[in-house]
């Protein structure tokens, strides 16, 4: 083996070595700039009011609904309202045929007034039995006809006033008939029991009605729609923040940009359970003096549990942020008293926990009732994730290093 043999050997293991130490180099300085690159999103205590709320929804309805219907069964004839038709209280709104109710009228009206007649003839024949009754038992004293006699006239007498009894029952059965006839015929012109406006019809004119078993409804009329009300839902986690006299405030989605205010009026005892969820009726009753809001909307109502002005607030996510080990895991920080909550600051590029107590929040807002927090504070809302910066390195001629870094051949 000659010595330049050996010199190109010795420079390619010095140059191998060289290209390990630079891979180490660029190795460390990618650990080094994921570390440094590690950031947060963060965001500042400020001071403001706040409030807590508890989210629902539910239906718009009027505070007054009336259903009309009618106890008779028959043919519409006429319709003299229909959909937001303003109507007064007695107002004709619609007519069934009568034909049959006044046929059934004139009907028990005759078997009434026959009742009468047979009364009177009953009376009659009473007061001649009882006349005669009188004159036999004159005779019966002097011995002029015998007791047998004068006992068949007063048996007769007797008949005769029990037959006055049951023509009396007849009479009273048949003016019963015939005022139920007439009532009936009455009940063949709907009229509206309240001033409103119609905001159902479901009948037709010429379409039979039929009440059988139930009323059959013709209109729905609602009283006053500047008045409306809230039937909403609220759960069971939520139902001690809300309470009679309490403020709301709701959106519908024909007026987005809109919000319109209402006055929680009852909150009802009675509860509703849906797949083992547990909810609470909460009414809420709203002004419509521009009739806006329409029966059978969907309201998104929050109610104003309570309120604070000129508070230091921070975001609620931060309550919920841990920093992490670098397998992944919480850091333990410590245990905290009741009612204490830990939040993370940022100090130079490094979270560090602050023990503060909350007051009120909501889904967005929470209230630092203490605490060793001020006001422009950075707080971590979570970890951003990390990118290293991939390092790249050149030799001093401006080629990018890599295999190959021998000697000339």
């Amino acid at each position: 083996m000659n010595l330049k043999t050996i010199f190109t050997g010795k420079l390619r293991l010095a140059g191998l070595a060289c290209m390990g130490l630079l891979a180490l180099g660029v190795g460390w300085q990618q650990l080094r700039g994921a570390k440094q690159e590690a950031s947060y999103r963060t965001q500042a205590a400020t001071r403001g009011d706040i409030a807590a709320t508890v989210t629902s929804s539910g239906t718009i309805n009027p505070v007054v609904t009336v259903t009309v219907g009618t106890p008779v069964s028959g043919i519409i004839k006429e319709l003299f309202a229909d959909y937001n038709s303003q109507v007064k209280k007695g107002q004709v709104i619609a007519q069934i045929d009568p034909a049959s109710y006044r046929a059934l009228v004139e009907q028990s009206k005759g078997s009434y007034l026959s009742a009468q007649a047979n009364l009177d003839k009953a009376k009659v024949t009473l007061a001649d039995a009882e006349r005669t009754m009188k004159r036999y038992q004159n005779l019966v004293k002097d011995g002029s006809v015998s007791v047998s006699d004068y006992d068949t006239y007063a048996t007769a007498a007797a008949s005769a006033r029990a037959a006055v009894g049951a023509a009396a029952g007849s009479v009273a059965q048949a003016k019963g008939a015939y005022d139920q006839a007439k009532t009936n015929l009455d009940y063949t012109t709907i009229t509206s029991p309240v001033d409103g406006i119609v905001i159902s019809r479901v009948v037709e004119v010429g379409q039979t009605v039929t009440a059988s078993m139930s009323t059959p409804t013709l209109f729905t009329i609602a009283q006053d729609l500047t008045k409306m009300q809230i039937s909403a839902t609220v759960d069971e986690s939520d139902i001690g923040k809300v309470h009679e006299g309490g403020n709301a405030t709701f959106s519908v989605d024909a007026y987005p940009d809109t919000h319109f205010s209402g006055v929680v009026t009852q909150v009802r005892n009675a509860a509703t359970t849906v797949s083992n969820v547990v909810t609470y009726s909460v009414i809420v009753t709203v002004d419509n003096p521009d009739l806006k809001l329409k029966p059978g909307m969907t309201a998104n109502v929050t109610f104003v549990a309570d309120s604070r002005q000129d508070v230091l607030i921070i975001p609620t996510a931060a309550l919920r942020f841990r920093p992490k080990t670098a397998d992944g895991k919480n850091i333990e920080a410590g245990k905290l008293s009741n009612g204490q909550k830990r939040i993370y600051v940022l100090q130079n590029g490094q979270p560090q926990p602050v023990v503060i107590t909350t007051g009120i929040g909501n889904d967005k807002q929470t209230e630092v009732a203490s605490g060793e927090l001020t006001e422009g504070t950075e707080i971590i809302l979570e970890t951003l994730a990390a990118s290293a910066t991939k390092t790249k390195t050149t030799n001093p001629m401006g080629a990018a290093s890599g295999p190959g870094m021998g000697p000339p051949r």
